[in-house]
């Protein structure tokens, strides 16, 4: 059974990762424009008010953290303030801990970001981005494996400043796979190569172009690159982050389009970090991939609404995922006309859509096993329902239990159901030669011969499949126990 997003948000807590990457120390100066600077032609800011918080991979746990997850940093900063106040900021974390590795010769990474009326004036960045020496290397792959036991994600966060050197990529991605973590990597750069093996990477757009030479402006031309590279470098998944055209999950078998949820975009700093940093904690307890970037895709949009380098906490999320779902369930809910016209979007995508049909009076556990069987034989499921009257006319004046609308919302709260059409007819005939679906599904009570429909599916090459039920299950059964009772 396909969970609904918001039982995934309830258990991010139960998340225990390690996060390897580079890190810095963001720092806001906050202020009001009114003048020219007469020395030069720059604005002149009026500082108000100062914030420092933990940037780079310091913010991909700060957005897990913020989830509930448990689990540790790993990373390098300099023997100077900015270290140490990384190290204060770790310390303020309610669930993570930090390993720093201090390097004496090398200063901690900082980003200074001047803003006056909700804009960027200017960034101002201290770093050093040599790779880091062998020998540095070898102590985070020593506290790597002090920490590994326990944890269930392991996350490489590169921001291409020095740390996740090619050698110590592979060496982290080979022992956690020894180990049977699942790794997830926010890359950098050119040089995919040293991802090689992960299960998860999650580029922009921009990075996929920039990796491959290869065109990214539209779903197919994001496919096409993205495969390529996971052919290349022996990578399970790709997930690709496209600002405004929201996210596409990419795996060997299927592509996912996933449009983004972002009301009003007020500032995208750290969005990258809350994207991979949800799709970690997701895996981590169990999602599946899709799932877990549609949570992400949620996070994205309420952290781009904030000032700053912000995070989602799992209050916001479960909140704001409870929004979608009810506005999902409300337009899920359509006529014959839009859903023939949303089936032909679907089959032009080369989507498979399936179609079932029935009562759902009393939504028990066997209608679950039918819809979830009927979801698995392809890729959109459109459920017929009859209508309150229809099933009068079938089931006698005592029937429905529930009413029409009430059993339309119940259906399409569900992940697992894409529409639902409400048919006044005693067949669902009528409906499935407006939709022609591609797969039609009815239960294994029925045999292919006497499924309404089944003849017109299969004269266009469709197909009908008969879902296995689940025993002891009827609403009819039901009632007569409610009846009983009373």
């Amino acid at each position: 059974m396909v969970e609904s997003l918001g039982h995934w948000v309830e258990k991010l807590k139960d998340t225990k990762f390690i996060c390897i990457g580079d890190v810095m120390l963001d720092r806001f100066v906050w202020g009001d424009v009114e003048r020219i600077c007469p020395e030069a032609p720059i604005p002149v800011i009026r500082v108000r008010k100062e914030q420092e918080m933990l940037g780079g991979a310091g913010n991909v746990v700060r957005n897990l953290d913020a989830l509930g997850a448990t689990g540790t940093l790993l990373s390098v900063i300099g023997d100077d303030s900015a270290g140490k106040r990384m190290s204060e900021l770790t310390d303020e974390l309610e669930n993570s801990n930090s390993r720093f590795y201090k390097i004496n010769d090398r200063p901690t990474t900082i980003k200074v970001r001047y803003i006056a009326s909700g804009q960027q004036l200017l960034r101002a960045d201290t770093e050093e981005c040599h790779p880091i020496a062998r020998i540095h290397e070898d102590e985070i792959n020593t506290q790597f494996k002090e920490v590994l036991n326990g944890q269930n994600i392991v996350i490489l966060s590169d921001y291409n400043k020095g740390v996740l050197t090619h050698n110590l990529c592979q060496s982290l991605i080979n022992t956690a796979k020894s180990e049977g973590k699942t790794v997830v990597a926010d890359p950098k750069g050119r040089d995919f190569a040293k991802y090689a093996g992960v299960d998860i990477l999650t580029p922009n757009k921009s990075e996929l172009a920039f990796a491959t030479g290869l065109p990214v402006d539209s779903d197919a031309d994001v496919e096409v690159a993205a495969k390529c590279v996971m052919d290349t470098h022996n990578i399970n998944a790709i997930i690709v982050t496209r600002s405004s055209e929201g996210m596409s999950v990419i795996t060997a078998d299927e592509s996912t389009h996933i449009p983004t949820v972002a009301k009003e975009v007020y500032d995208v700093s750290g969005a990258g970090d809350t994207v991979v940093s949800t799709i970690a904690a997701a895996l981590a307890v169990g999602a599946p991939l899709v799932e877990a970037a549609k949570l992400a895709n949620v996070a994205a949009g309420i952290v781009v609404a904030k000032l700053g380098t912000a995070v989602a906490h799992q209050s916001e999320l479960l909140e704001e995922v409870h929004h979608q779902e009810i506005k999902k369930s409300e337009s899920s809910i359509v006529s014959f006309e839009q859903a023939a016209s949303m089936t032909r979007l679907w089959q032009k995508k080369k989507r498979k859509v399936v179609f079932t049909n029935g009562c759902f009076d009393l939504l028990h556990p066997g209608h679950l096993a039918l819809l979830t069987q009927a979801r698995a034989a392809g890729h959109r499921l459109v459920v017929g329902l009859n209508t309150d009257a229809s099933i009068k006319r079938l089931k006698g004046e005592g029937r429905p239990i529930q009413s029409e609308m009430a059993r339309a919302v119940v259906l399409s709260s569900l992940e697992l159901v894409d529409l639902v059409v409400l048919f006044d007819e005693d067949t669902p005939l009528k409906l499935i030669e407006t939709i022609k679906p591609d797969i039609l599904v009815k239960g294994a009570d029925y045999t292919i011969d006497k499924v309404v429909g089944a003849a017109f599916v299969q004269s266009y090459g469709g197909k009908v499949v008969l879902a296995e039920l689940k025993p002891g299950q009827s609403t009819t059964n039901t009632v007569k126990k409610m009846l009983e009772i009373a």
